[in-house]
């Protein structure tokens, strides 16, 4: 996707650090020149004053799976799914979306495997068909103590392109539920089982780990290191959590529930992530630390917007204006940080050789709100 010459005149632009009072000019998709003052060309386009930011780039969103069911027990057309989950991605500023997939069960009854395949196939045809506004790519979140977990993963890697797989592990005693009276609080709310059922859920949980997880670990992050793939660990808890992942290779930190898991995989060189709706709420919806917390304490580097795509912009300016650091540094962790963690490195920045993906952003009483976004030089929004 490229375009004509675009001037974007008198902007307070965002670039990697500081906010200057200027414009860009882009060509052929690329940032050809940031100037400071405004631009004189006759066909500069007047921003007015409002933000310009490089456009967002999102790793780990589950928002396609609310396109493809809408209600329980409502399947959408695939197709039209995908469109309407990229507009709604556009609409919040992000022009580079990793769609994360769910390669396995974390549970049963679950209708994830149902629409693996078809959302897949969705990606591709709207990709074929140039439909997209955001450019979309994969991100497998691989259920490790699923049985077919490692056949899919397989089939996958041949016949899609990958940029990024997580190592999940959803069963009793592991991250997230790291005691059995969580995972045991979490399920019976969420599928209403009585006692005796979830005593039986409990047990084929429990099976499954010990038969499935360790095996389709190893073989897994064994088939992305050999592809050069970004890994993640998710929802590390504890010290032996984050010492398997520095031992695994992996290079983030997917929303780990403590401060210690983040201490320690952020001074081992992974890069840590964390929920933007967990900033924009003040803390965890599951009782987890809270990304606040560990933007106080220089642990946060990555930001995404998980299951709602608007808080990925509303989030940087929240820990701008909150936890004492500078708009470039918080626009950062939800743009040149994590397109630098899966080896995106042409775009996440406002800078002469960048990708022209950018974002018009104007403060209305304290909110940012997205007015304009271009990919490559080509307005989408």
């Amino acid at each position: 996707m490229t375009g004509e010459m675009t001037i974007l005149s008198n902007a307070r632009i965002v670039t990697a650090d500081a906010v200057i009072e200027g414009s860009v000019v882009a060509a052929d998709g690329i940032i050809q020149a940031v100037k400071p003052g405004p631009s004189l060309h006759a066909g500069a386009i007047d921003l007015e004053g409002d933000y310009l930011l490089p456009g967002l780039v999102e790793l780990h969103t589950d928002n396609l799976e609310n396109h493809f069911s809408p209600r329980p027990g409502v399947r959408w057309p695939g197709l039209a799914a995908v469109i309407g989950h990229d507009a709604q991605v556009a609409a919040a500023g992000i022009t580079t979306v990793l769609d994360a997939i769910a390669v396995g069960e974390s549970a049963k009854p679950g209708n994830r495997l149902e629409y693996l395949h078809a959302m897949v196939d969705a990606i591709g045809e709207a990709r074929r068909k140039d439909v997209l506004r955001a450019e979309h790519r994969l991100h497998l979140r691989c259920e490790i103590s699923h049985a077919e977990t490692l056949p899919l993963f397989q089939s996958l890697l041949e016949r899609e392109h990958v940029d990024m797989i997580s190592i999940m592990d959803h069963t009793p005693g592991q991250r997230q539920f790291a005691t059995v009276e969580k995972y045991r609080d979490y399920y019976m709310k969420k599928y209403g089982f009585s006692a005796e059922q979830f005593s039986a859920f409990y047990e084929r949980q429990m099976e499954a780990h010990h038969r499935y997880s360790a095996p389709n670990r190893s073989a897994i992050v064994a088939l992305a290191k050999a592809r050069g793939l970004a890994i993640a660990s998710h929802d590390d808890a504890t010290a032996a959590h984050v010492e398997e992942a520095i031992a695994d290779g992996m290079a983030i930190a997917e929303f780990p529930t403590t401060i210690a898991a983040a201490e320690l995989s952020h001074a081992s060189g992974m890069q840590v992530l964390m929920g933007a709706p967990n900033v924009i709420r003040g803390g965890s919806h599951s009782g987890n630390v809270s990304a606040l917390d560990l933007a106080e304490r220089g642990l946060l580097d990555i930001l995404s917007s998980d299951y709602v795509p608007g808080s990925l912009l509303q989030s940087a300016f929240r820990l701008a204006e909150e936890k004492q650091i500078t708009l470039p540094q918080s626009v950062a962790k939800v743009s040149r940080n994590p397109a630098a963690a899966v080896g995106l490195t042409d775009r996440g920045e406002i800078a002469p050789g960048k990708r022209a993906d950018l974002v018009r952003v104007r403060d209305v009483e304290g909110l940012a709100v997205v007015r304009t976004v271009w990919r490559e030089g080509q307005r989408v929004i």
